[in-house]
């Protein structure tokens, strides 16, 4: 005999990885829940990023994040056309801003294109100041398919998708626990000012920063199999002033992230950041101070940034599953043969390039779960 549920699938959490995968699943023809603790979609790590759409250049040869951002930016492109939702296909220059670092650009640039990455063109100092006057540049990386756009208007997007196949989103909703049902599925609590239980085919956390406190809350997850999370702060600063190039620059890439660097957002307004600290708590205070570690950080690829230009903008915390020093490690999207619960997809670490790949990691966690 059939058991029936609630939801086919309840997802944990609305930023734009969770809303992805509902998107996913709903496309499949199963009726979606996604939870979400906050007053509104996108409230965490999807509302303090870059809004970059990345290329797919740096990461391993073979790792999710490889494939995954390839296969997420290509569909993001026309996902963000059908929807009406704003972005610029304006590309991406990685700079040497001296001799020593051009080698690294050869290393990228060999990375990128076995990585599937289309249009890489390596260009001389000459040819990258001609795109971009003002530049330090001894070389240059061209990247023409990376880009910005507006991260709540796509969120938006995938819940009206969500929502229009017969699910629902629902705010306000901290996920409490869950609960292995005996016949297969799971009972899911959720709380707020009407708590709740409800029953489901399929589970799938994608609670960013919270991703292991929501494991930890699922009975029989094995505790073990929980990976030690780290919070990685990056702070942005605003130029006041005229934007100074129409392309990102971004410097070489540093341990553990991409570095400082520079985009013209849709408001035609010049934003640079984040950088990186490893802190023990969420903490979204910016420091003015360090406007001046910025500045000098910021000259080294664009000498003319004026004195005084730079004022506080936001900061972002992102859910890193390495400490300082550390290798940096892949997506994980574990299944039943990670923690034994069959029906469970829960996902760790799903940091940059996460956006880019989001309607990738979903297509993925469908096609795990499903089969």
């Amino acid at each position: 005999m059939s058991v029936a549920f609630d939801f086919d699938a309840v997802v944990v959490g609305a930023g734009a990885v969770g809303l992805a995968c509902g998107y996913a699943l709903s496309k499949r023809g199963l009726v979606v829940a996604v939870l979400e603790e906050q007053g509104h979609i996108g409230q965490g790590v999807s509302s303090r990023n870059s809004e970059v759409i990345h290329g797919g250049l740096y990461y391993p040869t073979g790792s999710l994040k490889a494939r995954l951002c390839v296969q997420g930016r290509r569909a993001l492109y026309p996902f963000l056309e059908r929807h009406n939702v704003g972005f610029k296909k304006c590309g991406k220059l990685v700079v040497a801003t001296d001799e020593a670092e051009i080698a690294r650009l050869d290393d990228i640039l060999a990375q990128a294109l076995e990585n599937d990455v289309e249009g890489m063109e390596r260009l001389t100092g000459e040819q990258a100041r001609a795109l971009e006057p003002g530049l330090n540049a001894h070389a240059a990386l061209l990247s023409p398919e990376s880009g910005v756009f507006d991260s709540h208007g796509y969120m938006s997007a995938l819940q009206g998708e969500i929502e229009a196949a017969g699910g629902a989103v629902v705010i306000a909703t901290p996920f409490e626990g869950a609960e292995a049902l005996p016949g297969g599925g799971f009972s899911v609590r959720a709380g707020g000012a009407e708590p709740t239980s409800l029953t489901c085919r399929w589970l799938v956390t994608a609670a960013g920063l919270s991703a292991q406190a929501v494991a930890a809350r699922i009975e029989g997850y094995p505790v073990d199999h929980i990976p030690k999370g780290h919070f990685g702060k990056g702070v942005y600063f605003r130029l006041t002033g005229k934007a100074p190039f129409q392309r990102l620059i971004y410097p070489p890439p540093i341990h553990g992230a991409l570095g400082t660097h520079y985009r013209n957002d849709l408001g035609g307004q010049a934003v640079f950041g984040p950088d990186l600290e490893y802190v023990p708590a969420p903490d979204y205070s910016v420091d003015p101070a360090r406007a001046e570690i910025f500045a000098a950080y910021i000259r080294k690829f664009w000498p003319g940034l004026p004195e005084g230009a730079l004022s506080v903008d936001y900061a972002g915390v992102r859910p890193k599953l390495h400490g300082p020093g550390e290798p940096q490690p892949d997506f994980q999207l574990c299944t039943e043969d990670d923690h034994g619960l069959e029906g469970l997809m829960a996902l760790f670490g799903i940091e940059s390039p996460g956006l880019t790949s989001s309607l990738a990691i979903g297509e993925e966690v469908a096609a795990r779960l499903l089969g």
